[in-house]
């Protein structure tokens, strides 16, 4: 019986999706002749589904190609497995990256960050590279209010094609991640960390700030220096949601989840695609815990920056791939 409230639960967002535009954007759409970003959906969390999805995206990487995920903290964080990423990663020829954390913990040093990404399994489905080992780089970041760049690690000039492969949770500080936090924290520098967390303000100290709409509106602003530094057409965006804990994979002891897993989405619209997993949340029995985390941090204030960054549309049409 539960099985088939998920499904239509999710059979009624999908329908949602093809005719309802959030936050009045139809006006804009309409009067700008643009078009509506796709969101591909599987409700296949498997190794097939995964190399499915990404398929209908239609990319092509002409370089090296850049895997970025997050390695997840220990000791029983709810990051991807390489069991279910292995086959696409390997597919593309593709580095797994990341870069050290700005809080302590397991990941805070290159040493102990190459061990967890070890013991984690992602060293024996591909090469993996810490962005930041030999240092940063700054990248410009321009349209925006908060950041005047993006601090990435210096390793990020070697790749010329980016799959963002992220997993869908909670935040503590965001109120939720994806793709747009996988990208605005996951591949800044220590010291870009801090940057983005103080809202453009601090390279050093806390990662706490008192303004978090500012902090917000700076995610999807590096995001964009990212974007525009490597071209809109050499990074794609893939968004698994299981494990869905009000809690980030930066925690080694995460909440267990509430939610059923939903399934896997990608688009080549960051925006369109976190959106789409939020009103997937929204849409999900026993959401009550992750929506109130994402409502207390006002989380879905960083994709109403991003779409006014130009970063990408809060509209989209939801294409299921199963059908």
């Amino acid at each position: 019986m539960k099985m088939k409230k998920r499904w239509l639960a999710v059979m009624l967002i999908m329908l949602a999706a093809a005719f309802v535009i959030p936050c009045g954007a139809e006006e804009n759409d309409a009067a700008e002749g643009e078009s509506v970003p796709v969101v591909y959906f599987t409700s296949d969390i498997s190794p097939e589904g995964l190399v499915r999805v990404f398929e209908q995206l239609g990319w092509e990487p002409e370089g090296n190609v850049a895997v970025k995920i997050s390695t997840g903290e220990p000791p029983a964080s709810n990051y991807l497995r390489p069991e279910l990423i292995g086959d696409l990663v390997k597919m593309l020829d593709g580095t797994i990256v990341e870069c050290n954390t700005a809080y302590g913990g397991s990941r805070a040093s290159s040493a102990m960050h190459k061990q967890v990404a070890e013991d984690h399994g992602f060293t024996a489905i591909a090469d993996f590279d810490l962005l930041d080992e030999d240092g940063e780089t700054e990248w410009p970041v321009t349209g925006g209010t908060r950041l005047e760049k993006a601090i990435v690690g210096s390793h990020a000039e070697n790749y010329t094609d980016w799959l963002i492969l992220s997993h869908f949770k909670g935040h503590a500080m965001a109120g939720f991640g994806g793709a747009i936090k996988n990208v605005g924290i996951g591949m800044s520098s220590p010291s870009g960390k801090i940057y983005v967390h103080t809202a453009g303000t601090s390279t050093s100290g806390s990662l706490w700030y008192d303004d978090q709409d500012a902090w917000l509106e700076a995610l999807p602003e590096m995001v964009s220096g990212v974007r525009d530094h490597v071209g809109e057409d050499h990074i794609v965006y893939i968004n698994v949601m299981n494990r869905l804990s009000v809690d980030c994979d930066c925690d080694g002891n995460p909440t267990e989840p509430d939610i059923h897993d939903i399934g896997i989405l990608a688009s080549r619209d960051p925006v369109a695609l976190d959106q789409a997993c939020v009103d997937l949340v929204y849409q999900a029995e026993g959401n009550e815990n992750l929506v109130a985390r994402i409502e207390a941090l006002h989380g879905i204030h960083a994709l109403e920056h991003a779409e006014e960054i130009g970063l990408g549309s809060r509209t989209y049409e939801l294409t299921d791939i199963d059908e």
